[in-house]
């Protein structure tokens, strides 16, 4: 059992470890490295205004050549498994942000972005026998622990709405 519990730190700590070469790579525009950690068919979701699309410009490398700079620096990096989630924000421009990456065998396979909004990640669990034995169909309420939630979102100063993100 130890022995299984050991892969799995260590199997998370390489999920992690490749997200934070992948933001280093960002930060000093290494796109070799970059497309050697993102896989070709990445799949990207984006929840925030489209003026905030700043980790897919410099991912498609749309903001190479303007003096546009997105300085990609985590604050707060939480590992569920393949999952890794980074939060961080940017006071000069009033917004935080969170990514939720999955890494697949030391790639990552796809990413989550939420800009200004405030995040809550659930574990899905099994639904619990129903205590009914009725023969008629009914929904069985489905447990889902709270297992994260971003804070840096309060930072901005604004209002910002809110999402669950199941994993």
């Amino acid at each position: 059992m130890a022995n299984a519990q050991q892969k799995i730190v260590e199997e998370t700590n390489k999920n992690q470890a490749v997200v934070l070469a992948l933001y280093e790579a960002l930060n000093t525009r290494d796109v070799n490295t970059v497309h050697q950690i993102l896989a070709p068919d990445l799949e990207w979701w984006f929840h925030g205004p489209p003026t905030h699309q700043f980790l897919m410009r410099l991912l498609t490398g749309a903001s190479s050549d303007d003096p546009f700079r997105f300085e990609v620096d985590p604050v707060l990096v939480t590992t569920f498994g393949s999952t890794v989630i980074v939060e961080g924000c940017d006071n000069s421009r009033s917004i935080s942000w969170v990514h939720a990456w999955t890494v697949r065998d030391g790639t990552i396979t796809q990413v989550r972005e939420y800009f200004n909004t405030s995040l809550t990640v659930t574990r899905l669990g099994d639904s619990p026998p129903s205590a009914c034995s009725s023969s008629t169909a009914e929904i069985a309420p489905v447990h889902c622990p709270y297992v994260w939630e971003s804070s840096l979102s309060n930072r901005v100063g604004k209002s910002v709405p809110g999402l669950v993100l199941a994993i």
